[in-house]
């Protein structure tokens, strides 16, 4: 069973989507998932920690600036899967580059790779048994 939804940063947390919606789709999407008390966490190849507007809907954020490691490796995986006290099996990966999504499932994570919010969302909410669209 699914307990986690880990977002990458850019090209999927920011991506405005197709509708114009007042914030990214997945932003609301990561709101809802939290309302249905599952974990959350940012995972980002980014330099270092920088400090989004909405980083208090993260219960874990793993930076590879800050760790010393960097997707696709596992272990970067494994990492954000311990800080949310969970396995990685009971955690979705999303991400918008398709070598990112495969270190996740090479790690145990179940991996969706974003190319549309449309889409991500739709396979989000058959993994998640959860309404995540407005």
């Amino acid at each position: 069973m699914l307990k986690a939804l880990v977002l990458d940063y850019g090209g999927v947390l920011t991506d405005p989507g197709e509708n114009n919606a007042k914030e990214p789709p997945l932003l609301t999407a990561l709101r809802k998932v939290r309302q249905h008390g599952l974990k959350t966490a940012l995972l980002s190849n980014a330099d270092g920690w920088w400090q989004p507007p909405w980083q208090n809907l993260f219960d874990a954020a793993v930076i590879s600036g800050e760790v010393g490691l960097a997707k696709p490796d596992p272990e970067i995986y494994l990492l954000t899967a311990t800080k949310l006290d969970l396995e990685p099996a009971e955690c979705v990966f999303v991400d918008d580059l398709a070598i990112n999504v495969r270190g996740a499932a090479e790690a145990g994570m179940v991996g969706v790779h974003h190319r549309s919010t449309e889409s991500t969302l739709e396979e989000l909410e058959i993994l998640l048994a959860i309404a995540l669209r407005d």
